[in-house]
């Protein structure tokens, strides 16, 4: 098994990706696994940085990264045109994670989780890559995806979905 294992959860705004991505990062570390995580921040626009913080400032004056160190917490901002997720996978390697997922980013073409909330959401089948597992919030949801395709899917509420998520990462862990 290659590590760190890349695994995305992804879906439309509101679909419980956070939610599910949380969930899935207690399952994974109760097996004795260490994960990192990488967020997209797909509203548009930078996320938001306090501008009189001083790394911020040290940005501002020309810095191409800034970290901010206490007490064990580090915080790392970097100004960049571009900085595409496998420099941000490549920058986590550092830690030497068991795994690393991904919210968001989803028309990369690591494995992925994707949560359906929607019908309209059905669309996202025919146009993402390398999907290993569905969620669905809509009973309805679960025949269109079977008549497409042929992976697991489970309903938002049943545990289920979580347990196969966190077997599927691990499976060449133990």
């Amino acid at each position: 098994m290659v590590k760190p294992v890349v695994f995305q959860i992804v879906g439309y705004q509101n679909s419980g990706k956070t939610t599910f991505t949380t969930k899935l990062m207690a399952a994974l570390k109760e097996q004795g696994l260490k994960t990192a995580t990488i967020k997209h921040h797909g509203h548009g626009g930078k996320p938001d940085i306090p501008a009189q913080k001083d790394s911020s400032r040290h940005l501002a004056a020309g810095a191409l990264a800034a970290i901010v160190e206490g007490d064990g917490h580090l915080i790392l901002q970097t100004e960049s045109d571009v900085l595409s997720l496998a420099k941000q996978i490549q920058l986590l390697d550092f830690f030497q994670p068991d795994v690393i997922l991904i919210e968001g980013h989803k028309f990369e073409a690591y494995p992925k989780l994707v949560l359906l909330k929607g019908q309209a959401d059905t669309a996202l089948l025919t146009e993402l890559k390398n999907i290993k597992v569905v969620v669905y919030w809509q009973k309805e949801i679960k025949d269109i995806v079977q008549k497409q395709m042929k992976v697991p899917c489970f309903s938002i509420h049943d545990d289920a979905a979580l347990s196969f998520a966190a077997q599927w990462i691990t499976k060449g862990f133990h």
